[in-house]
């Protein structure tokens, strides 16, 4: 199993995406910051079989045509 670590985008199995802001016992929870459809945030503890994927994010080059 993958070590997850703070900051990291995840899905969780519910399709919600969020970035985890605090690790508990070593990656037995995790608290996860997600944005609500109104812009707000809202913070959920969440376990391990929670957890759908990781996400990640592909950086492209910007070129000025």
């Amino acid at each position: 199993m993958m070590k997850l670590q703070m900051l990291q985008k995840i899905r969780v199995k519910t399709g919600k995406i969020g970035n985890i802001i605090e690790i508990f016992n070593d990656g037995e929870a995790y608290l996860v910051d997600f944005k609500t459809d109104d812009g707000e945030y809202e913070q959920e503890t969440i376990y391990p079989k929670d957890i759908k994927s990781i996400v990640v994010e592909v950086e492209r080059p910007y070129t000025i045509a």
